[in-house]
């Protein structure tokens, strides 16, 4: 009896074992739900960044700006989700693959350039916007006017980036100095420990218009990024959803309206809506 008994022990144990472990295995009871599953519960989780005036932000209220940010509720929106129902998670960029991956995040609004690369491993609704890579310097710096004069100088960006690895790959001249966000780059930059930050130039002109005239951007964009929503690897569904939504934005003027009351503050003119792709 005694020995039945600790076999019924054991199996219990083993069974509560298992089934906690299953739950964390879907993250906190997401299971398998998709994002349209989500959706249709009237809830999101959207990952965006924290520390991108104009584009994505965190403010010091726990609120959220930015025009990434408009995208992101206006797809929501579309998607039958109220704004106050988003739940936004801080999307590094060296982490995004693997938020969207691991179910953590329904998609990604996080000046996320599209990149054979990356679908590899994720899917891309847009582009929504295209930027191009450029230079942050200090006001009275006369050094660096673009790529053509990075040679020998320190530049910072960040770990998982399009334009870290820009530079890694084609100005092995430079120092490379890679962070885990843009703010670290930034600090960096104001001490003197590097000569510029690089990334996108409508990031850079969010950085710009709030340094109070302690940095500038310098240089002609130099390359193309397509900003797209980062989705979930294979969900086709939800992928043609958030296209449709992106159309809507640019076709009813929201998406003008957004890049204006955001961006545009720092003086960036809005430009023409990109081509839609559909990838």
């Amino acid at each position: 009896m005694r020995i039945n008994h600790a076999l019924r022990v054991g199996v219990g144990v083993i069974a509560l074992t298992l089934a906690a472990a299953t739950a964390s295995a879907c993250g906190g009871g997401g299971g398998d739900k998709t994002a349209l599953d989500h959706a249709k519960d009237g809830k999101l989780t959207v990952g965006i960044k924290f520390d991108q005036p104009g584009l994505g932000l965190r403010n010091k209220d726990g609120s959220y700006s930015g025009f990434d940010v408009e995208v992101a509720k206006y797809v929501a929106g579309k998607l039958g989700v109220k704004p106050d129902a988003i739940t936004f998670k801080e999307a590094p960029s060296a982490q995004r693959e693997t938020l969207i991956e691991n179910g953590q995040v329904d998609y990604v609004v996080a000046t996320y350039s599209i990149t054979d690369k990356r679908k590899e491993k994720v899917d891309f609704a847009g582009p929504y916007y295209v930027a191009g890579q450029s230079f942050l310097v200090r006001a009275d710096n006369t050094d660096i006017d673009g790529p053509e004069t990075l040679k020998g100088k320190k530049v910072c960006s960040v770990k998982g980036s399009t334009p870290a690895q820009n530079i890694e790959k084609n100005f092995p001249d430079t120092q490379l100095q890679a962070n885990d966000t843009y703010s670290l780059c930034l600090e960096g930059l104001r001490a003197g420990s590097w000569d510029a930050v690089t990334t996108d130039d409508i990031i850079l002109a969010g950085y710009a218009a709030q340094s109070s005239g302690a940095f500038k951007v310098v240089g002609k964009p130099f390359t193309t990024e397509n900003y797209g929503i980062g989705l979930k690897k294979g969900d086709k569904q939800l992928r043609d959803q958030v296209n449709n939504a992106i159309e809507a934005m640019f076709a009813d003027g929201s998406w003008k309206k957004a890049f204006d009351a955001t961006v545009g503050a720092s003086g960036y003119q809005a430009p023409q809506p990109p081509a839609l792709n559909r990838y």
